[in-house]
């Protein structure tokens, strides 16, 4: 009933901080009927500050540190905006993020944490990495601790944090069997904050982890492999990092709201002084109850939050939010030893560590255990074969909701030959050929199911998709039209809508020499993206009938999107894995076309999967081809899904499709049939120039061009 209901308000989370990643664990339990919600966030995942000290020390690896947000905005049924936003202009209600249209809100929430400014330090910049943000810092010292041989380090700022990291640090690197020399430097005196008990309990652990605390000590500039302090003495330092110097980022500064030292200062309804406008976590200030930067109290925000904005949405009454007085402050020591103090007082040893690891694993399994997408009750009674049509599992989106390669082509053999002298047939080409004297104008037109809520990222992937088949005719880009289907959206919702995506079809069909010139729009139950392209040739294109026996064939993407969107639909994806293979597909393949220009047949692969659209080239050409599985490119965990059984719907028929092959089983053989959306172009070529080629797709971005295979004789296709 959810879906059948129209979306009239846009609600917008920025940033994946502990707040909003409850809020989008809530949202999922229970949404507000006609809201639209959006994350944005700058990467596809958010660190949890609580367990980064043992991660640090080793403790905990980085999925585990992490909070898959792509998992997560899944289950909330919320759009992931992956971006970095750089301002609010609250005049025209919009938040912008570069590199895309602006993102209209209704009502936003801001959780973005803290930075550092650690970077106004002379050198630091350069020759530094702050604690924050968590996860480059955490991306940093992985590559640091498995690398280091004789390691220097020099933490700056001696409070709870600093402390936390030099131990954790010194833990990790005596595990590799390592000595390492860790200073521990604070401008005035270090470990305030804490009681005396507690203090002297974490002055023992810092002696007992080697830490050598410089306290009432300033640093002048950080050098390559250096600290330097300002009586002009140097500290080695191979790995220098700044616990200290907490502030607001820039742009939360800049919003037009009332602000307490840079900080959206908020009131007991977490609203700013723009009703419209909440914030949580460490980028807020408490007015009416001030309290320090702690976790804990962005976790006691998430329910008043979840609970305002869905009244301020609704129309209902909102409710305040009351800081609790003091709280349990548990700190790693290193090892796993953990130090408790609260209420004037301070324990340490194991148990207060392994009582902390329970804390943070069940917080963090709010997050991972998630329920997963489920195919709808059937009817007790209902049609003779509605079980089988509508399969075993959630239908793909993108490629993977298109009809197989075999029904496509039976309903296409009986076309009969064109009757205009200016419609060339082409034998198997998803584009059509248009001859107007010396004009060759090739025309294509392709959509796509939406398989992510963001209308510009599918802008993106559904114009890269349809322009594969100019491309791989070896065409130019000319014009297009846009053919939307929109859920159903109020007026306002429509209008952003629609803007967003002609804004982003408007910008790639610039860069590539192209015009929007037109387009149609109905109401439907899922947004669909679709585009009509024409191209030009300067010479005869290069269709699917022209491969040889011998020529190498080339791949210039790599493959497995189809089973990773399917994971990623039945919530088993990992969230980088996930927005790695979106980036993959947003990529263009204008430079590859011009690159592959003596390319004896091409196609670009899609919903057919590697073998179907090979097996189009094999029927056209007469030919058949060897592949050699271990050759082709694979989109990270693509292999390991396929291992574990995970396919896209599209699987069987494509397997169907690509008609009689030899191959053993295995995962490698299966990625074969996995339907491809905006995929790489597959490309015959004279052996003789294949290495030169291949050389210059990579040079040009294609990073994962290869050769796979040979065309042979026969019709048979081979896959070893």
């Amino acid at each position: 009933m959810q879906n059948m209901l129209p979306q009239t308000r846009d609600l917008v989370l920025i940033g994946g901080g502990h707040t909003h990643a409850i809020v989008l664990r809530k949202w999922g339990m229970n949404p507000l009927p006609g809201v639209r919600l959006t994350l944005i966030s700058p990467g596809p995942t958010a660190a949890y500050s609580g367990m980064l000290p043992g991660f640090v020390a080793g403790h905990y690896t980085r999925d585990e540190l992490d909070i898959d947000l792509v998992k997560l905005a899944r289950f909330a049924g919320a759009r992931l905006i992956d971006g970095a936003v750089t301002g609010i202009d609250l005049a025209n209600w919009e938040i912008e993020v570069p590199g895309r249209p602006p993102v209209a809100y209704d009502v936003v929430s801001v959780d973005v944490g803290i930075t550092s400014d650690m970077p106004t330090l002379p050198g630091f910049a350069d020759h530094g990495i702050p604690a924050k943000p968590l996860a480059p810092f955490a991306s940093r010292w992985d590559a640091f601790r498995l690398q280091a041989s004789d390691p220097h380090i020099v933490v700056l700022g001696g409070g709870v944090a600093g402390a936390e990291l030099s131990m954790a640090m010194a833990h990790a690197l005596r595990s590799r069997n390592l000595q390492p020399t860790v200073h521990l430097i604070d401008r005035s005196a270090a470990m305030t904050g804490l009681n005396d008990t507690a203090r002297v309990k974490l002055r023992a652990a810092l002696d007992s982890n080697g830490i050598q605390v410089m306290e009432n000590t300033t640093v002048s500039a950080i050098e390559p492999g250096a600290v330097v302090l300002d009586n002009g003495q140097r500290i080695r330092s191979d790995f220098t990092t700044g616990a200290a110097g907490a502030k607001p980022h820039d742009w939360v500064s800049g919003i037009a709201v009332d602000l307490h030292d840079g900080y959206i200062a908020v009131g007991p309804t977490l609203q700013s002084s723009d009703p419209a406008i909440f914030a949580v976590g460490d980028c807020a200030h408490l007015t009416h109850d001030p309290r320090p930067k702690a976790g804990v109290y962005a976790v006691r925000e998430a329910p008043i939050l979840f609970d305002n904005l869905c009244a301020v949405l609704s129309g209902d009454k909102l409710r305040h939010y009351t800081p609790q007085g003091d709280y349990l402050k548990l700190i790693s020591l290193g090892g796993k030893s953990a130090l408790a103090e609260r209420f004037g007082t301070a324990f340490a040893g194991g148990p207060l560590w392994r009582w902390k690891d329970h804390i943070d694993r069940k917080f963090m399994r709010r997050f991972s255990d998630l329920p997963q997408m489920t195919l709808p009750n059937l009817p007790k009674r209902h049609a003779l074969g509605l079980p089988d049509a509508l399969g075993d599992k959630p239908m793909c989106g993108g490629c993977g909701a298109k009809v197989g390669r075999a029904a496509l082509q039976a309903a296409l053999s009986d076309l009969p030959a064109p009757q205009r002298d200016d419609v060339v047939r082409l034998a198997g080409d998803d584009a059509g050929l248009l001859t107007m004297g010396q004009v060759r104008q090739v025309v294509s037109t392709d959509h796509l199911r939406a398989f992510w809520d963001d209308p510009v990222l599918m802008t993106r992937i559904a114009l890269t998709h349809a322009l594969g088949d100019i491309w791989a005719m070896g065409a130019a880009p000319q014009a297009a039209t846009v053919n939307l289907i929109l859920p159903r959206l109020s007026a306002d919702l429509q209008s952003r809508t629609v803007r967003e995506i002609v804004t982003t079809a408007r910008h790639i069909l610039s860069d590539a020499g192209a015009e929007v010139i037109g387009g149609h729009t109905s109401l439907g139950a899922e947004l669909t993206i679709g585009f009509t392209v024409t191209g030009l040739c300067d010479a005869a294109p290069i269709t699917l009938g022209g491969a040889q026996v011998g020529d190498a064939l080339i791949l210039t993407k790599p493959i497995g999107s189809g089973t990773i969107m399917a994971a990623e639909m039945a919530g088993k994806g990992r969230g980088a894995d996930v927005a790695a293979a979106l980036a993959a597909m947003c990529q263009g393949q204008a430079q590859a076309s011009t690159i592959l220009r003596d390319a004896h047949a091409m196609t670009d692969v899609t919903g057919f999967g590697l073998a179907g659209h090979l097996r189009g080239i094999c029927d056209a050409s007469g030919v058949g081809a060897n592949i050699v599985l271990a050759d082709v490119p694979l989109l990270n965990s693509a292999l390991a899904l396929a291992a574990a059984g995970t396919r896209s719907s599209l699987f069987t028929d494509n397997e169907t499709g690509a008609g009689a092959y030899e191959a053993a089983p295995g995962p490698r053989r299966d990625l074969m049939f996995d339907p491809q959306t905006a995929g790489g172009l597959l490309a015959a070529v004279s052996p003789g120039q294949v290495d030169a080629i291949v050389q210059a797709l990579r040079a040009a971005g294609y990073a994962d061009a290869a050769r796979i295979g040979t065309i042979t004789a026969g019709d048979r296709l081979r896959l070893r």
